[in-house]
């Protein structure tokens, strides 16, 4: 399994739109954390975007994955990145 370190970047004009869907957003993220693709997530810079660690066999299984989330489904995400990360320290924590 390979980690991939997430990272999304909000507008603020999407702010109502997300409250909106934060719900589903939150759920989605929660059933990824319970059966363990999901690692670690949070909100960074106060909100205007958000850092996600993903545990997958592929950059495009992890793609896969964050496709499903609603805020990428709303189109809710400006701009999205996925890299992948070699843990060294701390992989067992992960």
């Amino acid at each position: 399994m390979n980690f991939y370190a997430i990272t999304y970047t909000y507008s603020p004009s999407t702010s109502d739109a997300r409250d909106q869907v934060r719900p589903k957003h939150v759920e989605f993220l929660r059933r990824r954390f319970e059966n363990g693709e999901l690692r670690v997530s949070g909100p960074v810079d106060s909100g205007a975007g958000a850092l996600l660690v993903i545990g997958a066999e592929s950059e495009q299984a992890a793609k896969t994955l964050m496709d499903q989330d609603p805020f990428a489904l709303e189109g809710l995400i400006t701009e999205r990145e996925i890299r992948r990360w070699d843990v060294f320290f701390g992989k067992d924590k992960l």
